[in-house]
């Protein structure tokens, strides 16, 4: 009957307020396969996703659908997320879920007792004290325009609400527990019939009076710390605001910079076009070519093996990615200085990228094959066989 379905615009109404308020904690009640959470992950405003369910088989079983993709480990931001998925009853209190921005509870409390929902109105508007919590649950009012609907919309219903009883409970709870609210929902009635009916979802969006600017005091710090729910899962997401990630990131920039750099230098050593230095120029302010002189002091030995000395500073104002995870050139070579897979000359100036005696003999030998007219020879034999077999297919 709806489009999109409605268990979409009952999780679009959450992103669009996750985007509006930009809430960094986050935990959904009655969490089940994770749907939720799996979008929400997406969004990178949030720092700490948490997900609560009473069965803790049926997370387990969608809990994979959380872990980063590859692009978070190829491709990190400074971002932070953390996800954390427990086992446990939305009736009982545990200290880690104290503090919360937003708390969701997406067709959730008509699975509870009357008493039941009692006890989940104190722990989580009393106890669990967050900004905003956003409930929904389905609107008996509607139910008569669902065809070959029979009694309750699912079979573990214990009740399901008028726009009028769900009133008189978020009114009590918004006197007791200091919240005001906004009532709305998700799924309209036919052209003529919304005003009569209702939505098919009706949705409470509760704020927590005296909250200012998303700023979250835990009130009654004097609460008991109880942990009565089973951590089944958690993982904390590449950022590189993690030093090790950062680390990671830089290292392979540099190394393929370097390299990229390297090569770019010996194409200009033998004349040839070069799109690593052209971009390096570009990014250096177009100073020029690299002299023969320069090139060869570009050029070290590194034991027994050549090297190419390619500068920090080169790097630094060649690749903006470099820079923007470093900040300063002095920066980039501190954290250089303890990495075993980049080797820094000894000023620790410069990254030495290894180049073989055997390329430099070939760039000789090519010279010198450049130079005998070897290349206007084998041009000229390569046209005259071209010519052969044309007429040998005419």
């Amino acid at each position: 009957m709806f489009s999109p379905p409605l268990h979409r615009q009952r999780h679009q109404f959450v992103i669009d307020f996750v985007k509006r308020n930009k809430p960094k904690k986050v935990v959904d009640l009655g969490c089940s396969e994770c749907s939720l959470l799996q979008k929400l992950k997406f969004h990178r405003e949030v720092e700490l996703l948490v997900g609560v369910d009473i069965n803790g088989t049926t997370v387990k079983k969608k809990m994979h659908r959380l872990v980063p993709i590859s692009t978070d480990y190829l491709q990190p931001s400074y971002d932070q997320l953390r996800i954390e998925l427990y086992q446990g009853s939305v009736t009982q209190k545990d200290a880690r879920l104290r503090g919360f921005d937003l708390v969701t509870s997406i067709e959730l409390i008509e699975h509870l007792t009357l008493a039941d929902v009692k006890s989940f109105s104190e722990v989580v508007f009393g106890y669990m004290t967050p900004v905003a919590v956003i409930v929904s649950t389905p609107n008996s009012e509607f139910n008569p325009l669902l065809p070959g609907l029979v009694g309750f919309r699912h079979s573990d219903h214990k009740f399901e609400w008028t726009r009028a009883e769900f009133r008189s409970w978020y009114s009590m709870v918004c006197l007791e527990f200091g919240y005001e609210v906004e009532f709305t929902g998700v799924g309209q009635a036919p052209s003529g019939q919304q005003e009569g009916v209702g939505f098919c979802s009706q949705i409470g969006v509760f704020r927590r009076r005296g909250v200012r600017d998303g700023c979250n005091m835990v009130l009654g710090d004097d609460a008991e710390d109880v942990f009565s729910y089973t951590l089944l899962y958690s993982i904390n997401f590449p950022s590189l605001r993690d030093n090790n990630t950062l680390r990671k990131v830089l290292v392979s920039e540099v190394l393929y910079w370097a390299e990229k750099l390297k090569s770019g230098w010996m194409e200009e050593r033998t004349g040839e076009w070069s799109g690593a230095y052209s971009l390096c120029q570009t990014a250096a302010g177009g100073e020029g070519c690299v002299s023969e002189q320069k090139m060869r002091s570009l050029v070290v030995q590194c034991g027994r093996s050549v090297c190419v000395s390619v500068p920090l500073d080169v790097l630094w104002s060649c690749c903006p990615k470099i820079s923007a995870l470093t900040g300063s050139v002095c920066n980039l070579r501190h954290l250089l200085l303890d990495e075993p897979e980049v080797k820094l000359s000894q000023d620790g100036a410069a990254v030495l990228v290894n180049y073989q005696e055997q390329d430099l003999e070939e760039e000789e030998d090519h010279n010198d094959l450049e130079d005998s007219g070897y290349a206007e020879a084998r041009q000229d034999s390569h046209t005259a066989e071209q010519e052969e077999n044309w007429e040998a297919n005419v």
